[in-house]
């Protein structure tokens, strides 16, 4: 920035991220209700879970590429603003065509759901790729904690509140469009504002574009990709075959299924991670590094759960506590307003608290106190237990990000550490995608098989999630700082 900073900039550089997550918290609540109006009650799970593994490997790559190509960009306009201006343009298209996918039905609509979903990705983390260099790029580094946590503000509970107070009740009761619409205006304004940032040319001339990075990106997120795949067919196979094949009693078979989903989310994220690492840093380093393995164990298992808990908000609600459809749409935004909320008071005073009670100490801590949350959430079909558990939960993920992050620029080589740091996107895209993949069809096969129990599929789903939480605590003991 060749001038001072002014308070107006505080906004203008981070509001975007407003924008974003107010789609994103929208495209949480209208996508379910969308794959089930397409498919059904009996295989909502499944194909939502195809959805979200799918877009997200999708989002990892696209947002990684348009960051470096931003990086390069030489227009007039300056090198972010114009992939925020074109991918905002594209999402309107894009979120256009989910509305008017709301009058389809049967695979036919999912199938084009599917599209626009993929599509939506790409453009929207070609402007998100981007927003995300806005700080590094303008703000003096005496200030980027200032700026950071006003971004904190307009990334996280910001978004939560207005989407809860406005199209979390217009899906509920019906109006799609209009919270469709509501969400393009949100957009479309924080982009017209972030115009406003205080870009510059770029002058000198960009080094030739090195492809090894995204190559082996796109190397590690195929891997990843097929892996889950593979455990997620295997566990689907596996559960049939234990249901159908020995006959097993009710409560048996419960937790047979529940046994088989935690072991193949456990593999996904363990062997994941493990191949993901050694393509991306090479297997002496890896060795030499064995902690940042088991770091990225934790953050991925804990993520697992943290993610796909809102993911499955608006089933669980339904079934848990038979909300018809779209009516389950206004708690759910509800209890991700709280979840957020939360998250912002913990995340507060969680550097302060990792500094004097311990990085790995207070990682453990979000991770028992996250499965509480859960089991409170779990024991009574009330919405009251279930936002008092959120609230555990908010605290808990609060305290995760803060601590866990600290934790990692621990243990990363400091030569190398935007490198390494760069692999914990994994956890990120991961997390949703490992645990609605292979979580969905567990759900799915109770709707059909056990419906004298409402919700019986989700609970167990749930519980799944809460002992990823607690195995995020066991990876800690690989972590050790001073290796």
């Amino acid at each position: 920035m060749n001038r001072p900073v002014r308070w107006y900039d505080y906004i203008s550089i981070n509001i975007y991220f407003l924008g974003l997550t107010f789609v994103s918290q929208t495209n949480g609540l209208l996508l379910p209700l969308l794959v089930q109006q397409f498919v059904g009650e009996e295989l909502k799970g499944t194909y939502y879970g195809t959805l979200r593994l799918w877009t997200l490997m999708v989002a990892l790559l696209a947002q990684a590429l348009m960051g470096m190509l931003s990086d390069r960009s030489s227009l007039k306009w300056g090198r972010r603003r114009p992939f925020i201006f074109t991918g905002t343009v594209l999402d309107m298209i894009f979120i256009t065509a989910i509305g008017f996918s709301t009058g389809m039905v049967g695979i036919a609509g999912f199938s084009f759901l599917f599209v626009i979903a993929v599509l939506l990705q790409i453009t929207s983390n070609m402007a998100q790729g981007a927003q995300q260099g806005l700080i590094p790029d303008l703000v003096p580094e005496r200030k980027r904690g200032s700026f950071s946590g006003i971004k904190a503000v307009f990334e996280l509970p910001l978004p939560m509140l207005l989407v809860a107070f406005t199209v979390g009740r217009l899906i509920s009761s019906g109006h799609l469009w209009a919270g469709i619409l509501v969400a393009m205006g949100v957009l479309t304004v924080c982009m017209l504002i972030a115009m406003l940032s205080p870009e510059q040319p770029r002058k000198e001339t960009p080094t030739p574009l090195d492809w090894a990075p995204i190559l082996r990106l796109a190397f590690m997120t195929g891997v990843f990709t097929v892996l889950i795949l593979g455990v997620g067919w295997a566990a689907r196979n596996l559960g049939s075959w234990l249901a159908e094949g020995l006959q097993l009693s009710q409560t048996a078979l419960i937790l047979a299924m529940g046994l088989v989903g935690l072991v193949a989310m456990l593999v996904s994220v363990g062997l994941g991670v493990w191949l993901s690492v050694r393509i991306s840093i090479g297997e002496q380093a890896a060795r030499r590094n064995s902690s940042f393995t088991w770091w990225v164990v934790n953050r991925l298992a804990y993520l697992v759960g943290a993610v796909n808990l809102s993911t499955f908000a608006v089933y669980f609600i339904q079934a848990r506590l038979g909300y018809v459809k779209e009516k389950a749409a206004g708690p759910a935004s509800i209890m991700m307003m709280v979840v957020g909320v939360f998250i912002l008071v913990s995340a507060l005073p969680s550097g302060w608290l990792a500094d004097r009670l311990g990085r790995k100490f207070l990682v453990a801590v979000s991770g028992g106190l996250a499965a509480l949350g859960t089991v409170i959430a779990l024991l009574v079909p009330n919405l009251v237990f279930i936002y008092i558990g959120g609230c555990l939960i908010g605290i808990a993920t609060g305290l995760f990000y803060a601590a866990n992050w600290a934790l990692g620029t621990d243990i990363v080589p400091k030569e190398e550490a935007g490198r390494y740091l760069g692999i914990s996107n994994l956890a990120g895209a991961g997390a949703g995608a490992v645990g609605a993949y292979i979580g969905g069809p567990i759900a799915d096969y109770f709707t059909v098989h056990v419906p004298q129990i409402p919700g019986l599929g989700y609970i167990l789903l749930f519980a799944i999630y809460g002992s990823l939480f607690l195995f995020s605590i066991v990876a800690l003991r690989g972590v050790n700082p001073k290796n």
